[in-house]
């Protein structure tokens, strides 16, 4: 099932005795739709695994992946269609952490100390992702986080950022010219291409059905998503399948050359270009960074 992604301002609810709140979400319905909030996000995701979208930047999420949104950047975790089983045999897990940037005070962030953090949040608004392999202390500074109290509360924030702040392992996920557009008019036209695309991906998909969805002859279509999207629609296509390839490779279930397929690729040779192109890799040395041989 497929959720509208249409950009959705989201209120972050904390109770009058926080200043920023935690939860645990096991829920993969939660907040399962394309949305923005002026809070900051921190997320680190335990179980399930799905495909992520930042900004104008798609990849999969998984298990250790811990990523921070800025500030009204727009964002979506679409876990994968074996975890909405009603029976609940493939379960949903991750941390969230919401804060105001300015939440500590307007002259905090002018500090010399926390000028590292100044910068991580300037960066944040592009989202950044770190994985809990590579920085193996930042699932136990998350876990302070929520069992602190009072000031520990805020001290354990401060550290889980500063750690974060200092790792050599970040990834800017969205692009550096990417800007959100809010209008209701566009995001209705939007959300109407994505929902498409997201349910057609893996079958061949034509320009012409696509361009009808969003009411425009395909040489419009191709200018406008381009527009609004800062990648060309045949970009934003390549980079789901692939996104989609890359879960099938894990999942190590079928050859690369049938996954190939089953990621809507009709040529082997385009896919492995692509692939190569994307991850930096070629799907053997995906599988074996993973553990698969």
């Amino acid at each position: 099932m497929y959720v509208a992604m249409k950009p959705k301002l989201l209120k972050v609810p904390r109770t009058p005795a926080q200043s920023f709140s935690v939860r645990e979400d096991r829920d993969p319905f939660i907040n399962n739709r394309w949305h923005y909030h002026v809070e900051v996000e921190l997320i680190i995701f335990h179980q399930g695994s799905g495909t992520q979208f930042v900004g104008d930047h798609i990849k999969r999420f998984q298990p250790g992946d811990i990523i921070l949104v800025g500030s009204n950047l727009p964002h979506y975790w679409r876990y994968d269609d074996v975890y909405f089983n009603e029976d609940g045999s493939r379960p949903v897990h991750s941390t969230v952490i919401h804060f105001s940037e300015n939440f500590w005070g307007d002259a905090f962030l002018d500090l010399p100390e926390t000028k590292p953090i100044r910068h991580l949040l300037e960066k944040a608004r592009r989202g950044i992702l770190v994985s809990a392999r590579e920085e193996e202390k930042m699932p136990e500074l998350l876990r302070h986080i929520q069992s602190a109290e009072g000031v520990g509360r805020i001290i354990a924030l401060i550290e889980c950022l500063s750690a974060f702040a200092a790792s050599p392992h970040l990834q800017l996920l969205s692009s550096i010219g990417f800007r959100p557009d809010f209008s209701e008019a566009e995001n209705d036209r939007i959300n109407a291409i994505y929902d498409y695309t997201l349910r057609h991906f893996t079958h061949k998909v034509y320009l012409e059905e696509v361009a009808a969805v969003a009411k425009l002859v395909p040489n419009s279509f191709c200018r406008y998503f381009k527009s609004r999207t800062g990648k060309t629609y045949t970009q934003f296509l390549t980079e789901l399948r692939i996104g989609h390839a890359c879960k099938l490779l894990l999942d190590n279930r079928i050859s690369i050359k049938q996954l190939c397929y089953e990621s809507g690729f009709n040529n082997f040779t385009c896919f492995h270009k692509n692939f190569k192109s994307i991850t930096g890799k070629t799907p053997q040395l995906y599988q074996r960074e993973h553990g698969i041989s």
